[in-house]
């Protein structure tokens, strides 16, 4: 156990196992601190920093501080082990005496880090609980395949920002519960992707259909109703699709579960990245993952923009040629259309939505408004519902309150 304050900083310089730990603004101010302590000007700068940075975290006790930045370090046991590996004892040691270094520094209290502080005036605390970082980290290798490690265990939704994965930090909340009807077309989803999570085969999806039938929101759906288990996704631009091999080969080594969401997908008959989700589908040596699935949305059967001059081409294998491209849709192993709900069924989505919004309505107006509300927008989806209770909330429609 670290007694002497002095010994913290030299301490904390030894990690190595958990070193990225260092990089987090909290530590580095409170390093900081420590190698000035002496001048008190300067200490007292890197100590509110210090403070600054727990209090804009949203977490004033230090400890749980500490224990989520153990939670979230991507480090070499966490990997050896999220890739089936075994983990060389002189690494275990060495995890084993970092971890009472860390264990030493949650517990660390403003009264503790303010000795030898030559300053008169008042400066911010924060709070200290009880940790056991050890049995937490342990407890974490044993489920790693359902709490990942690094930035995926903190966050389940993320986006290719072409050169690396970062994760979003508001994902839609939206839950299976609230999208009303299209009870088959949820269940083939929600069956497949708790086949991925069982290890067995599970296929990559299609989903079709008209513009605003929550083909997307029952994707996200699915991953908030499953994040629990190990499951998070990766959305993917249509131009970013020539890097798969490349994605899959970093997502191949994760214990965790992957979709790669490819929103809106079309393709012209001469478009390069064509070629690399084929190659996904088929199963290619150099695009295949064992822990990723490929969902995919799109209004167009079989996501070919064919205009007649192609179809008219004087090409020798014209035929071969159209096939190529009309078929990709047939590499997916499971192709889902979303069809525009009919009347009552929009309805009842209208409906289900003012009840969660906690809207007071008359039944016969609020049908012909919204009724009147799809005509409008020249199509009934549950898109347009979402807009014509949107208007109820904001009070543009007060009429059928």
């Amino acid at each position: 156990m670290i007694t002497k304050l002095e010994s913290f900083l030299p301490a904390l310089c030894s990690l190595c196992v958990f070193r990225d730990i260092l990089s987090d603004p909290a530590v580095e101010a409170l390093t900081k601190y420590l190698e000035f302590e002496s001048d008190d000007s300067k200490a007292v700068d890197f100590y509110c920093e210090f403070a600054s940075v727990l209090y804009k975290s949203g977490c004033v006790d230090f400890s749980k501080y500490v224990s989520e930045l153990l939670r979230c370090c991507d480090n070499s046991i966490v990997r050896r082990i999220g890739e089936g590996k075994p983990v060389p004892q002189v690494m275990r040691a060495s995890a084993d005496y970092e971890l009472k270094i860390l264990e030493d520094l949650a517990a660390l209290t403003p009264k503790k880090l303010r000795e030898g502080l030559n300053y008169a005036g008042r400066l911010p605390e924060w709070e200290n609980s009880k940790t056991d970082l050890a049995a937490e980290f342990s407890e974490q290798n044993e489920n790693i395949s359902r709490c990942g490690y690094g930035i995926f265990a903190k966050y389940r939704a993320f986006y290719f920002d072409g050169e690396r994965i970062v994760p979003v930090n508001s994902p839609d909340p939206v839950r299976l519960e609230e999208l009303v009807g299209y009870k088959r077309e949820k269940k083939l989803i929600l069956d497949n992707t708790r086949a991925l999570l069982a290890g067995k085969p599970a296929a990559n999806v299609l989903l079709t259909g008209d513009a605003g039938t929550g083909k997307s929101s029952t994707v996200k759906a699915v991953v908030n109703e499953l994040y629990g288990e190990g499951l998070r996704i990766l959305e993917l631009k249509k131009e970013q699709l020539r890097l798969l091999p490349e994605i899959l080969g970093e997502l191949n080594r994760n214990p965790l579960k992957f979709i790669i969401f490819i929103d809106d997908l079309s393709f012209t008959g001469n478009d390069d990245n064509f070629s690399a989700l084929k190659a996904m589908l088929e199963g290619s040596v150099s695009a295949k993952a064992r822990n990723v699935v490929i969902y995919a949305t799109g209004n167009r059967r079989h996501l070919i923009k064919e205009t007649f001059s192609e179809r008219d081409s004087d090409e020798v294998h014209r035929t071969d040629a159209m096939q190529e491209i009309v078929s990709l849709s047939e590499r997916f192993g499971l192709h889902i259309t979303f069809s525009r709900p009919d009347k009552s069924t929009y309805l009842e989505i209208v409906r289900r939505l003012c009840d969660d919004a906690k809207i007071t309505y008359d039944p016969e107006k609020l049908g012909i408004a919204a009724e009147k509300f799809a005509l409008q927008k020249s199509a009934r989806s549950a898109r347009a519902a979402r807009q014509f209770v949107d208007g109820l909330i904001s009070g543009a429609k007060e009429e059928i309150l």
